[in-house]
């Protein structure tokens, strides 16, 4: 049951990177294209990408310019997106907040 709400949870992430990267292209005339699996999301835009791979709840990303990172889905939807501080433990951020960044940067 647990994973299934993982996976309910990657199929949002992935609409809402669709939702975004459409929003963001709307000025400017440009699509993304997002392609969905059961494990893999792939968004492209020209030469700039971001491959997010799904492990359960744990979610590996890495982009275009060699940046990657880890990032944890919430059984509440949330991301959990690692340390900012040793004495404030782990940050987490809104799923749609998240995905409106990447979109963001990847429209740019």
């Amino acid at each position: 049951m647990r994973d299934q709400v993982f996976i309910e949870l990657w199929v949002s992430l992935a609409s809402l990177l669709r939702s975004y990267t459409a929003a963001h292209g709307l000025d400017r005339d440009r699509q993304a294209t997002v392609e969905l699996g059961e494990e893999r999301i792939t968004v492209r835009h020209g030469d700039a990408w971001l491959d997010l791979e799904r492990n359960g709840s744990r979610i590996y990303w890495k982009r275009e310019d060699g940046t990657a990172g880890r990032l944890e889905l919430t059984e509440s939807g949330l991301l959990r997106t690692g340390r900012i501080e040793e004495t404030q433990g782990e940050l987490e951020e809104e799923m749609d907040m998240v995905a409106e960044k990447w979109a963001r940067e990847l429209m740019a």
